[in-house]
């Protein structure tokens, strides 16, 4: 799934620790308690420690540690519960040993799994398809003593295996890479510092408030605030990690790895030097984080990277030298497509504006989302569109300013949201602006991802009756406000719950999301999917209805139509039709089915082994096309528009379009007999 950029603002408070009693810029034991208490005192509803918060920390630092459960054995649970027992009045007195206690055990027993797979995968392995696996660590225990924990990790091995051999591997090669993976795995582990793992602690308290409450540290902190303006300084490429290699995923167009015509996806880089003389370290077996704080960099300066490129049977080695530059990130910021689409008797432009999140730069003129619509409508209106889609389907939201204003280009002005904190105190937030950007009809499209700031816009725009929602039976259902606070000395932040939003129908989206007018089958409407299936969700609230009169405009050149119900009752029938006829809808549909009865059940190894005739026919299917970063903008346009949910958004539109122009005529006849008459 999609990660969730959440709902912010900016604030800063003061914390209880002398930024002067450590190194400046290293989070120490002496931190951890003023950190708490800091997101105890911002946070929505939880005020105090208290014993039953405890439990949560440590079972969410226990799930930090050993997500898999294939490590730590039930013993070894209870012992880091009694390793962190009193943890809130230890860290409190500066007391942090269970904490590094806690990730010794893991070590040690991660070293012992590493050992194991050495031996197992020995001359004397032989593959078993026939082995069944539960792969969903929440369906199983942690294994009670060192048999059974060998046992799932034989399971678990055949399986990697399976998947590595499915993929094209031979034997010994597949049998090569699970070796490294665990020593690797080991490695990565056994380096990580006491401030990496007291930042993992902080997390874990985090979350044990609610799902959406985080603690930033330096590095994640960078990456967020990335997110939100659009734009880094590097080589304009975006990376991955495969097997120990940081792999060049896609060639940003405008960067400097771009410009210089010498990097292609796939590449991978071995080595990074700073500058022209400065020495190459090996970032072989590297974490990805460390390898590109090594790329970032000022703009202006450069960086040497040494690269292996794997042509058929063919492998080059060479370095480029590449100069930082101020890159922005344009796949992720709105973009629109226009389609020619038969209405009645006429052929009508409509315009697909798709928004993949609500980002906005808090430096002074920088890149907004809202910003970048609002150009995006006054081009539409320019080319006389009929109609317009706003794709949010994998949207998971952003700035709740930019989420304001953009539901404001769409109506007058008024209410769009309303927040209560801790205190209860509502704060309403209205678009001010009395400028309608568009006017016409209006579908927006959403998924289960939907989340959010996009929420907050199709809810709104829902409930003003402005638009017609389709997608998803609902969308995500997070109703919560985040805030981000930044530490001193560079600690990181605290991303805390403040508050909860509302609709201007009154209701918070919180678990039950935005239903959607007309339903399309998703392959993301699933029950794991959803704010209503997260550890410690906040329970929704409502409050009075706020929408404003102001918004809405029946005349003159800013006139828009209300969406009543006989208009979605004639749009649903229709949909219903063309869905149930469709062949891509009805293989989601068979897909969604397939799952729903086989996601309790064990996963057959022969089963993997049956996905390489799949991949292989893909293989064949996609042989002589180019990469999927190579793809020209034309390219990537026509893929867009062969998704079937965008396919049906369109025809929906169309529908409304022409609905709405019979609409208009009906309305001009009246006025017209009335000034007869």
């Amino acid at each position: 799934m999609k990660k969730l950029a959440l709902i912010y603002f900016s604030a800063l408070v003061t914390f209880g620790f002398a930024a002067g009693s450590v190194r400046a810029d290293t989070l120490a034991c002496v931190h951890l308690y003023h950190i708490t208490k800091g997101f105890l005192n911002q946070h929505l509803s939880y005020k105090t420690y208290n014993p039953n918060l405890e439990k949560r920390v440590v079972d969410q630092f226990i799930e930090k540690l050993d997500p898999s459960k294939l490590y730590l054995l039930t013993s070894d649970i209870d012992q880091v519960r009694t390793l962190m027992k009193d943890i809130f009045e230890n860290t409190r007195l500066e007391k942090c040993q269970g904490i590094s206690d806690a990730q010794k055990l893991f070590i040690s027993r991660l070293k012992e799994r590493t050992e194991y797979a050495e031996k197992y995968l020995g001359p004397k392995f032989k593959f078993n398809p026939d082995l069944e696996i539960v792969l969903d660590p929440k369906k199983r225990e942690f294994p009670k003593d060192k048999a059974g924990a060998e046992k799932l990790q034989e399971q678990y091995i055949h399986f990697q295996y399976a998947s590595f051999i499915a993929s094209g591997m031979k034997p010994e090669e597949a049998k090569g890479q699970l070796l490294r993976r665990y020593t690797r795995g080991l490695k990565n582990l056994s380096s990580l510092t006491t401030e990496d793992i007291y930042a993992s602690y902080l997390d874990a308290f985090a979350n044990a408030l609610d799902p959406h409450s985080n603690f930033l540290s330096k590095d994640v902190l960078e990456d967020f605030e990335i997110q939100m303006r659009l734009s880094l300084e590097g080589i304009g490429a975006t990376l991955t990690s495969q097997d120990g290699y940081t792999i060049i995923e896609n060639v940003i167009a405008g960067g400097s790895a771009a410009k210089s015509g010498l990097l292609e996806p796939q590449d991978k880089i071995i080595a990074v030097g700073q500058n022209e003389g400065g020495t190459m370290e090996s970032v072989i077996d590297e974490p990805l984080r460390d390898v590109v704080r090594k790329i970032r960099g000022k703009k202006g300066t450069k960086v040497r990277l040494s690269i292996i490129r794997q042509s058929g049977e063919k492998t080059e080695r060479f370095t480029v030298s590449l100069e930082r530059d101020k890159i922005n990130l344009e796949d992720e910021a709105a973009q629109i497509t226009y389609v020619d689409k038969q209405v009645g008797t006429k052929t009508e432009k409509l315009g697909i504006i798709d928004l993949p999140s609500f980002y906005a730069s808090s430096k002074k003129g920088g890149r907004s989302s809202a910003n970048d619509v609002k150009k995006l409508l006054k081009e539409a209106n320019e080319k006389h569109v009929s109609g317009l889609i706003l794709d949010l389907s994998n949207n998971g939201g952003g700035s709740l300013d930019d989420a304001v204003k953009m539901a404001g280009l769409f109506f007058k002005s008024g209410n769009v949201v309303e927040t209560q904190g801790a205190n209860d105190n509502v704060e309403p937030l209205a678009d001010e602006d009395a400028t309608v950007d568009y006017a016409g009809p209006l579908v927006i499209l959403t998924s289960r991802l939907t989340a959010s700031a996009s929420e907050i816009v199709s809810g709104a725009l829902q409930d003003y009756h402005r638009a017609v929602v389709i997608g998803a039976d609902h969308t995500f259902g997070k109703g919560s406000v985040q805030s981000v606070i930044p530490l001193p000395s560079d600690l990181g932040a605290l991303k805390v719950t403040v508050g909860m939003y509302f609709i201007p129908g009154g209701e918070s989206t919180q678990h039950k999301g935005v239903l959607a007018d007309l339903i399309l089958p998703g392959p993301y409407s699933t029950d794991e999917i959803g704010e209503k299936s997260l550890d410690y969700s906040l329970p929704p609230r409502s409050l009075k209805p706020f929408l404003s009169k102001e918004a809405y405009v029946t005349k003159g050149p800013d006139a828009w139509l209300q969406v009543d119900n006989e208009t979605i009752k004639k749009l649903k029938a229709s949909s219903e039709k063309r869905v149930s006829a469709s062949a891509d809808f009805q293989k989601i549909l068979k897909e969604m089915a397939k799952a729903k009865v086989e996601k309790n059940k064990p996963l057959k190894i022969a089963e993997v082994l049956k996905e390489k005739e799949g991949a292989d026919k893909d293989k064949k299917d996609e042989k002589g096309k180019k990469k999927k970063g190579h793809l020209s903008a034309e390219e990537k346009r026509k893929e867009y528009l062969k998704r079937p949910d965008i396919t049906e958004a369109t025809n929906v539109l169309a529908e409304l379009v022409n609905l709405e122009g019979q609409a208009q005529k009906i309305v001009s006849q009246g006025k017209d007999s009335s000034q007869a008459n």
